[in-house]
């Protein structure tokens, strides 16, 4: 940690009405690391040839690659704004009681926290899956006969969380320094992608006319419809960007470094899995089908078996499964910050437990195996069929988007009183805000459209459902009579906001703070409905 950046930093938590707890000691480097790692390497180029290849081929592959990426740029420099204002690990929620309505800031502060967090939830759970897919992929690629069962899958599953678990809640500093040497890692997977299989398989290149412009739709739906539906490989892919807005009270300079790092981490990925796109379109051949149902069950591992070979594919899926673990330990490590702040303004059941920082390691462990033990439940129902799981999967994308949408339509539509921070958009702030909002909708609708046109219960898309389910929940919880969410949440539970910020020019906030000073004291704010005094729970701090 920057000792010329700590002030500041507690002074603008300060301001927002937190005192400092966690442990600051994320550098900009790092916090780009956590970002660039979710999105930015071949797993990304993994999941769009299987969820996009089907949908048209190369011209789905590459031009509905940079036309979703280019979209999405628009949530994050919205979102990187939004974090640079109000840079707290409540971000989204907190963002939204700020900038929301005030007679429905409360409800829509509680629903986004819920969907953030339940969509946290998802996308750790099917980045673990999809880590276990991985692995075992690695093993049908060193014997094409094997195949593994649900039951492996699963165990692998479970493994593959505890370790995540362990990892995040007793090492979250050796993942902090890994974050660099990760970032190197997909760098160099992704050279030896873009420079290796041209030359693995220089004699067999498809013509450029075909790499930029083939379409061959292997589903029942029109054309049109199936590009449309190859856009949700990226939207998959370049995904759960908040989480560097998780780790804001822990993060350098975080006014600056958590917004540099939203839309370095989408750029760079946008343009990287375009890259990498191109590549494979240049190099899989022509037989579709054959790459789409190959026995490896994972079409850029069959693509790495035909340019390598077994023993070359087999050196870089390893590397492959490494960076797939440490890409799922780093959402799971923001994902137990969002639920830390969330359990710090009471709204999580069990909030006075959750609410806790272990006095060694200055970690909120139990938030951390929180989010580790609501995902093991989730890989169960593998057992079920695979419309099953990949519904709760759909919850990774659904559940962030609502997410993401709602306090930016609030900074968009409402009039409250917004101080940009030093990193801001200026004129063309409101514009970004509206493209983002589009597009979130548009994407929501098509992701709960199933696979193909003719579905049967077995492929049926359950996404709708699935989050129809966490809506309703957050919903029923909230106005549930006499225990319910609106007895009792405020939105965040800060010292008065409005005469420490809204009513102060955000240049001008005093960036002296005593760095020192008692965190576990008891805060007190006024409730704006009773005019009464609330006094907060002091932290609780243990062995």
């Amino acid at each position: 940690m920057a000792a010329t950046s700590a002030p500041r930093d507690v002074s603008r938590l300060e301001s927002l009405g937190y005192a400092q707890e966690l442990k600051r000691n994320i550098s900009f480097m790092a916090t780009f690391g956590f970002s660039f790692s979710i999105m930015g390497k071949l797993d990304l180029s993994l999941s769009s040839c299987r969820y996009s290849l089907p949908y048209g081929g190369p011209v789905a592959m590459n031009w509905g690659w940079f036309l979703a990426g280019g979209l999405i740029l628009f949530i994050g420099l919205s979102m990187a704004e939004l974090a640079s204002s109000m840079p707290t690990s409540g971000g989204l929620y907190f963002w939204t009681h700020r900038l929301g309505p005030p007679k429905y800031r409360n409800l829509l502060a509680w629903f986004v926290g819920y969907n953030s967090f339940l969509g946290n939830v998802a996308a750790t759970s099917s980045l673990a899956w999809a880590c276990a897919g991985i692995v075992f992929a690695a093993v049908s690629i060193a014997d094409n006969t094997f195949t593994p069962t649900t039951g492996q899958t699963f165990g692998l599953y479970v493994g593959i969380l505890l370790a995540v678990g362990a990892l995040c809640a007793y090492g979250s500093e050796i993942l902090i320094f890994l974050q660099t040497p990760n970032v190197i890692l997909n760098a160099l997977l992704i050279l030896a992608t873009v420079i290796g299989l041209p030359i693995a398989r220089r004699k067999e290149l498809n013509t450029a006319e075909y790499t930029l412009g083939d379409f061959t739709n292997l589903t029942g739906w029109s054309p049109g419809m199936a590009f449309l539906l190859s856009m949700l490989a990226p939207v998959w892919t370049i995904c759960s960007f908040d989480c560097a807005v998780s780790l804001s009270e822990e993060a350098s300079n975080a006014s600056t470094a958590v917004p540099w790092a939203i839309v370095l981490a989408i750029g760079i990925a946008t343009l990287a899995g375009g890259l990498i796109m191109i590549i494979l379109s240049l190099t899989m051949g022509t037989d579709l089908a054959a790459i789409n149902d190959s026995a490896i069950g994972q079409p850029l591992a069959y693509i790495y078996d035909q340019a390598f070979g077994k023993h070359g594919s087999l050196a870089i899926w390893s590397f492959m499964c490494i960076g797939t673990f440490f890409m799922t330990a780093s959402l799971a490590m923001p994902a137990s910050r969002q639920a830390f702040a969330f359990a710090r303004d009471g709204a999580l059941p069990f909030s006075k437990y959750l609410y806790h920082v272990n006095k060694k390691t200055q970690t909120p462990v139990r938030t951390v195996w929180l989010i580790i033990a609501l995902c093991i439940p989730l890989g169960a129902l593998g057992f079920a069929d695979e419309a099953a799981i990949n519904a709760i999967f759909a919850l990774a994308i659904l559940g962030p988007y609502v997410a993401y949408g709602i306090p930016i339509a609030c900074r968009l539509f409402t009039k409250q009183n917004f101080q940009p921070g030093p990193w801001h958009l200026g004129r063309f702030s409101k514009p970004c805000a509206a493209i983002a909002c589009i597009w979130m909708i548009f994407a929501c609708v098509i992701f709960c459209f199933p696979a193909d046109i003719n579905p049967d219960p077995a492929t049926m898309n359950y996404a709708c459902v699935v989050a129809g389910g966490v809506w309703a929940f957050s919903l029923g919880y909230y106005f549930l009579p006499g225990i319910g969410g609106k007895t009792f949440f405020r939105g965040p539970v800060t010292t008065e906001y409005e005469e420490t910020y809204l009513a102060t020019d955000y240049a001008d906030i005093a960036i002296e703070a005593d760095v020192n000073s008692n965190s576990d004291s008891k805060r007190d704010r006024k409730d704006s409905k009773t005019n009464t005094t609330t006094t907060v729970r002091p932290l609780i701090i243990s062995d």
